[in-house]
């Protein structure tokens, strides 16, 4: 089986592409100078690659060239840009250059760490190209973020990440993964963060964008992808900038009634205690990695079915890498200062109290409410009822259980409201276990559908998803 080659530099990369006579284009970098082009004359022979470089740094100037755009460092210009350069370098190249030359244009716009800013340093960068003679051009285009802390490590970085994008586009595009893995080559998870990665053209009609996606969280590219309601990835900075936002973890395997419940229930009450307006919350549906991973594989029909199942009940959906409720925190007060609430179902409270989850913190579990619940955060917790037994027996904030040296801990958080019990709208559904609805659908037909939304069912069975009637 073909591996991928982790060793080669920086510079080995870009002098291959170099000595490389038949692959040739421009690159084009607006924001932290001209880095990727430097990488390749430094090496050496670049006029067999490089046909033009250009930074168009004045408004005017870009405007000019790309024509206007509302924002300069954003997904329309960046294509403005490819669409731009890439016709250019065919129509004045393509009649002059030998006929088996792959024509490319690389493009970024980023804005980078500067004297007068201290706002986020992020970027959009892609690349458009020929994968075969004369053929149509393909495309790959991400969003960045710099995480250095000065201007001129963060040029140097996004230099090292434009020569691995060239090199993986060309050299491994039929390996679409090696591609994502391949960014993070001599830069490690530290320097930078891709959150967003789209594949699309002739050459990768088979890329499922969703799978890219989440190869990054797998890669240590990102921590966190989020997919809209309509199953597309988008930049979570955009989506949760200034936005009160309500998250819902769980393994959504399938998405039940009581989490519709649990979701529309804990909006109601957020929105009251919040101070803000229902229609202003942004719900997300959180699914954490470990849930998808089984050994070292992600099933990807079960990821995909799960995002599709969610979707189809307009949730947006967060894949994240965080297992403890303050580092997902700390990441949705990247992009918001307004209010965040986690609802979660009492049968789930174990592990918010379980104290192994919070061993190798110096403070323990103390350390990880403290940073759960520094300012306006809160966690609404929902009842549950067993699905036997006393129909009485619901299990809420009052009652739960939990090991006697945190009973004052519960009281405290409880008597502080950073602990607060929510309302069903509907308390039909609090027995409802989504362990039980799997193991069901797996049957084939039967009482799980009365436990799952109707459209879901439908869904199920007319997909066969999940392992629908496979037992």
């Amino acid at each position: 089986m073909r591996k991928r080659d982790t060793t080669l530099s920086t510079d080995q990369k870009a002098l291959a592409l170099n000595l490389d006579k038949f692959k040739y284009g421009s690159i084009v970098e607006i924001g932290a100078g001209q880095e990727v082009a430097r990488r390749f004359f430094q090496v050496g022979a670049a006029a067999g690659t490089v046909a033009k470089t250009m930074s168009a740094y004045d408004m005017a100037v870009s405007d000019d060239i790309y024509g206007h755009v509302d924002r300069y460092v954003s997904r329309a210009r960046l294509m403005q840009m490819l669409d731009k350069e890439f016709t250019q370098v065919v129509e004045r190249l393509a009649h002059v250059r030998p006929k088996n030359t792959t024509f490319f244009a690389y493009a970024a716009t980023v804005t980078a760490r500067s004297f007068k800013q201290k706002n986020e340093c992020h970027g959009w960068i892609g690349i458009r190209l020929q994968l075969h003679p004369g053929a149509a051009p393909s495309d790959v285009v991400m969003h960045v973020r710099m995480l250095d802390n000065d201007n001129a490590q963060q040029s140097e970085a996004l230099g090292i990440l434009g020569v691995n994008l060239i090199y993986g586009a060309f050299f491994h595009h039929d390996q679409p993964e090696w591609v994502v893995e391949g960014l993070a080559d001599g830069l490690g998870s530290e320097r930078i963060e891709v959150d967003l990665i789209h594949f699309c053209g002739p050459y990768f009609e088979e890329v499922e964008n969703r799978l890219m996606n989440l190869h990054l969280i797998r890669s240590w590219l990102t921590r966190a992808v989020v997919f809209n309601p309509a199953g597309e990835v988008v930049v979570p900075g955009e989506l949760l900038y200034r936005k009160p936002v309500l998250v819902m973890r769980g393994s959504f395997k399938p998405v039940t009634c009581v989490n519709v419940d649990m979701m529309r229930a804990g909006q109601r009450q957020f929105s009251q205690i919040a101070a803000v307006a229902e229609g202003e919350v942004l719900p997300l549906a959180e699914v954490t990695m470990n849930s998808l991973v089984s050994g070292d594989n992600v099933d990807g029909a079960d990821f995909l079915a799960r995002i599709d199942l969610l979707a189809s009940q307009g949730y947006t959906v967060m894949i994240s890498d965080y297992v403890r409720f303050f580092r997902l925190r700390a990441y949705l007060r990247r992009y918001t200062q307004k209010p965040i609430g986690i609802v979660l179902s009492v049968r789930d409270f174990g592990a918010l109290f379980d104290e192994k989850y919070y061993e190798g913190l110096e403070g323990g579990i103390l350390e990880a409410f403290g940073k759960l619940f520094p300012d306006n955060t809160h966690v609404y917790v929902y009842p549950s009822r067993p699905r036997a037994g006393d129909e009485t027996a619901l299990i809420t904030l009052d009652n739960v259980a939990v090991p006697a040296n945190l009973r004052h801990l519960l009281a405290h958080l409880v008597d502080n409201h950073k602990l607060v019990a929510v309302q069903p709208d509907d308390d039909s559904h609090l027995h409802i276990d989504g362990t039980d609805v799997l193991a069901g659908l797996r049957r084939g037909r039967g009482e799980w559908e009365a436990d799952v939304p109707a459209a879901v069912a439908q869904r199920i069975i007319e997909h066969r998803l999940l392992g629908y009637d496979s037992e």
